[in-house]
């Protein structure tokens, strides 16, 4: 009797073990379908991303290279200081989106150009996204907003 008590309880606690393992797996393929990586113009422009990677870029909108198209067409480019990536993107902008302003966009990089499906601006004067204003500051081109 001792045994088969002792048997059983080894049998759950190692299907207890595989079903930790089965959820840890089916999580882990779920939330990687979900992550997107951020990158500055320069990572992009040095090892370019597969096609088939979503991700994320941020920087300035280059002054001059706002160009809007038919439709809801635009194109521009998005900088860091130390490369541009020309930007498409087909949708509506948000309103504070301009030159020479701060931007993320999510979307893929291909045959050269980002093509984005999503594009964010700055919600104020003063705000910048986090990873734009590390990627500004690591190429040397961030300036502290003035109070």
């Amino acid at each position: 009797m001792k045994n088969l008590k002792k048997q059983r309880r080894i049998q759950v606690i190692a299907l207890a073990a595989i079903a930790l393992v089965v959820a840890t797996i089916a999580i882990g393929t779920a939330l990687k379908d979900g992550i997107n990586y951020f990158r500055s113009p320069s990572q992009v422009m040095e090892t370019p991303p597969p096609p088939s990677e979503t991700f994320r870029i941020g920087g300035l909108v280059e002054e001059g290279s706002l160009v809007r198209g038919q439709g809801e067409a635009v194109r521009f480019s998005v900088t860091d200081g130390g490369a541009t990536v020309p930007v498409t993107f087909t949708g509506v902008l948000p309103d504070l989106f301009e030159e020479n302003q701060g931007m993320v966009g999510t979307g893929k990089y291909i045959n050269g150009v980002f093509e984005a499906s999503e594009i964010l601006a700055k919600h104020d004067e003063t705000y910048m996204p986090k990873e734009v204003v590390d990627a500004l500051k690591a190429q040397g081109v961030y300036q502290e907003p003035e109070t």
